[in-house]
């Protein structure tokens, strides 16, 4: 399975969610204001209910979500406007915070890294905006990339995206999600030289 397929699967289950018209606590109706394990939870139960995914896909604490001898995942919501539809302060953080041992996507990127079993790793960001965006998510997307792959040397695969307009919310009408496999590092001989890791 690909990252291509598990990215369009991950979308359909935000459009079911937001189509189900029950609220996250007392925000307005729609996907947007879910909370990550809420929403992560529902992602796995929609993930279930297709053929190739099964029983199998559970939600962890690392990663966040696991395709058993697929993929290991782990995920980030960015959310520029809050559900009253003001501008949410410090809404990029939790992707581009550089050190490892935070909770941002960049520290997940390494926790992927360290992680153990054969499972493919990979990072995907939810992303909610306005239609058109009134602040659009492209720039953080590309900053995650750059900071991830120049300044960390965490090597990621291409991006895969999916966008879906149309959702209920009055300020999240629209969702990305994307996606990017975590590689596993390279090594290094005694001399400092990098080998392809085995």
């Amino acid at each position: 399975m690909e990252l291509e397929q598990v990215v369009v699967d991950v979308a359909s289950a935000l459009v079911a969610v937001d189509s189900c018209g029950v609220p996250f606590k007392q925000f307005r109706n729609g996907v947007g204001p879910y909370g990550e394990p809420q929403l992560l939870g529902a992602v796995a139960r929609h993930l279930r209910t297709l053929p190739f995914y099964g029983e199998s896909v559970k939600t962890k604490r690392t990663p966040d979500l696991l395709i058993p001898d697929h993929w290991a995942l782990e995920f980030k919501i960015a959310r520029p406007f809050g559900d009253n539809g003001r501008e949410a302060e410090d809404w990029s953080v939790n992707m581009l915070h550089p050190y490892a041992g935070n909770v941002s996507l960049l520290g997940d990127c390494l926790k992927l890294q360290q992680l153990n079993g054969a499972e493919r790793k990979a990072a995907i960001v939810v992303g909610y905006e306005h239609t058109p965006p009134r602040i659009s998510l492209s720039p953080l997307l590309r900053a995650f990339e750059v900071v991830a792959e120049r300044v960390m040397d965490i090597e990621l695969g291409p991006r895969v995206q999916v966008m879906c307009a149309g959702l209920c919310h009055p300020v999240h009408q629209q969702f990305v999600v994307a996606g990017w496999e975590v590689m596993r590092p390279a090594a290094k001989d005694s001399l400092g030289e990098i080998r392809p890791d085995r």
